[in-house]
């Protein structure tokens, strides 16, 4: 099967190190396509570059597109040997994104990468120009997902022990075929998942030791966030919910109006919150938005940043 990097990047799969949160160098996979604005494309949690397959050709008409793999993801490094803090994403998103262009970006983000991408806009409101965040778990009730709930209680050690046996690689068949039932109920036409959909969604688990680790070590993160925003603990989702009014760039939201992991009723309430926010209800999608309603998608990022004078 062809390299999905090379088929769909000019130059292929690129490298950066950049340093990370806890101030290691670490390297970091990207590719980029087009000219001009640049726009990069952020990911969600078990995902990969791959999960925007269908957004890199049409948007690079209009813009460089730049997409990354995080620490932890997809062709990413994967550092086994230490654990992450919370919010390491962003430090570690920043980095990226300065390391890779020299003014403000538009960023497209899906899911926990979009959560991101609002504490991003936060924290560096030089670092982002437009925002475009999809079906963000802004607020969460719990992990949507009985897979990620169940690793999320599995010691990390187990894990670790498990990736290490290479297990994933020598159950790859058997993994494909759960990841694409999985995977089917997030769309709102199961039917548009190939082969070649589940071998690439696949491939980091299968083939990258740590993937399964570093995707556990975000889910029980996640989860602990969760925990202490519902008992008043001090955790960063509050603080992101509380400071969602500093976000003065325009923001699109584009939710799925069959979004079963987050209603659209929060898309709604965020779109209250934000001063210059925006939000499309995404008909006929579920939760993954960038491959399940990827027209619709492409289409409304495209208008959105001519609305607001990104180009003409």
């Amino acid at each position: 099967m062809k390299d999905w990097w090379q088929t769909s990047f000019p130059k292929g799969r690129q490298n950066l190190i950049i340093t990370d949160a806890s101030g290691y160098p670490v390297q970091i996979a990207y590719g980029e396509k087009g000219t001009g604005q640049p726009l990069f494309l952020l990911h969600g949690v078990g995902n990969w570059s791959y999960n925007w397959r269908h957004s890199i050709q049409p948007l690079s008409k209009y813009f460089r597109v730049i997409c990354f793999d995080a620490k932890g993801y997809g062709f990413s490094e994967k550092p086994w040997s230490r654990r992450e803090q919370t919010g390491h994403q962003i430090i570690e998103s920043e980095r990226i994104i300065r390391a890779l262009c020299d003014q403000p970006a538009v960023v497209v983000a899906e899911s926990l990468g979009g959560l991101t991408a609002l504490a991003l806009a936060q924290e560096y409101p030089d670092l982002i120009s437009r925002l475009v965040v999809l079906n963000v778990p802004i607020f969460p009730q719990r992990l949507p997902h009985w897979g990620m709930w169940l690793l999320s209680q599995i010691p990390l050690e187990i894990v670790q022990t498990i990736d290490s046996l290479r297990l994933a690689h020598l159950l790859a068949p058997q993994l494909r075929e759960i990841m694409a039932i999985e995977r089917r109920q997030v769309l709102f036409d199961p039917s548009m998942l190939t082969h070649e959909d589940v071998y690439w969604i696949t491939y980091p688990f299968t083939e990258f030791p740590g993937t399964i680790v570093k995707v556990a070590e975000e889910l029980q993160i996640a989860a602990r966030e969760i925990e202490h925003l519902q008992v008043n603990k001090q955790n960063m989702l509050s603080k992101i919910q509380n400071n969602l009014h500093t976000i003065q760039c325009p923001t699109l939201i584009l939710w799925g109006e069959h979004d079963s992991w987050f209603p659209a009723s929060d898309g709604e309430k965020l779109c209250q919150l934000l001063p210059n926010g925006r939000l499309q209800i995404l008909p006929n999608c579920h939760h993954d938005a960038s491959f399940g309603a990827c027209e619709a998608v492409n289409t409304a990022i495209v208008e959105f940043l001519r609305d607001t004078g990104i180009y003409k």
